[in-house]
């Protein structure tokens, strides 16, 4: 039987690549439910975002001359970095399974991208200063409601809302409103999405992800809108192989670029809650 060299797992990068993109776009709830950037190759490691403030419109007088207005910005800054994770694959688990170990290797790689880029963006809930809830606190549809109508209240349109909560949390929902969720997730084709998706409260769509941290049933999820969250993506996935002679295996080292960053803090309302399962609680 011939030597597997790197020049033979080289030629199956291509298929674990696809994999690991395939994994990281359709596990990833939170990528589609924030505004996205695209960072060009040297153009440094931050993104600086324009945040146009709000400006106001006054009566006119005929034959008066208006008065310029200052439109004024904000910013806010994206700043790249790396995260990575690396796998071995030993000549025996290629030689005797391929297809498998190809298709293993894409999926635990781009699931744990998926996994990292959900938990960045998801640590940004915290930052939010408007809040509902506390630890004590059991979810209702009510706090959807109130939390749309506080974002109403900043002038939030009400198209892009999302909400997104710990599973146990959705379980709270789920149980109250089996039969009142209705509607669907709309041009949210990514399949992670649907996989994801509660349902529909007030409009607003409502995602469950075990990437929130729950300690003893209490996590923070949150309701939001869109431009209220960034993420500046440089490099997806990147996969290169390195070979351990005395492993008798090749490592795979993939790698990926982006940056996550609060944009408007009035666009998003922290959910704090716990939930009110005990048996969820205690596993």
């Amino acid at each position: 039987m011939a030597n597997t060299t790197t020049t033979t797992l080289e030629e199956l990068l291509p298929s674990i690549v696809a994999e690991a993109m395939f994994q990281a776009q359709e596990r990833s709830v939170m990528r589609n439910l924030v505004k996205n950037y695209a960072v060009s190759v040297g153009s440094g490691t931050t993104v600086t975002v324009p945040i146009w403030t709000n400006t106001t419109a006054a009566g006119l007088t005929e034959g008066t001359d208006m008065t310029a207005t200052t439109l004024e910005t904000t910013s806010a800054v994206l700043t790249v970095a790396e995260v990575g994770v690396m796998a071995a694959i030993t000549d025996l688990a290629l030689k005797t399974s391929a297809s498998n170990v190809i298709s293993d290797a894409g999926r635990v790689m781009g699931a744990a991208v998926a996994k990292k880029m959900d938990q960045d963006l998801i640590g940004l809930f915290d930052a939010f200063a408007t809040s509902l809830g506390s630890a004590t606190t059991n979810m209702t549809a009510a706090h959807i409601f109130q939390a749309i109508a506080m974002l109403r209240k900043n002038g939030v349109s009400g198209d892009d809302i999302a909400c997104v909560v710990h599973p146990f949390i959705a379980y709270d929902m789920k149980s109250q409103l089996t039969s009142a969720f209705v509607g669907n997730a709309g041009d949210l084709s990514n399949e992670a999405l649907r996989s994801g998706y509660v349902g529909t409260v007030g409009g607003v769509n409502v995602f469950e992800s075990s990437h929130i941290t729950n300690a003893s049933g209490v996590s923070k999820g949150a309701v939001f809108h869109k431009d209220a969250l960034g993420l500046a993506m440089l490099d997806d996935i990147s996969i290169e192989t390195q070979r351990d002679a005395s492993l008798r295996g090749t490592e795979l080292v993939c790698t990926a670029n982006y940056g996550v960053g609060e944009l408007t803090d009035l666009y998003g309302v922290e959910l704090h809650m716990k939930s009110s399962n005990a048996a969820l609680i205690a596993i």
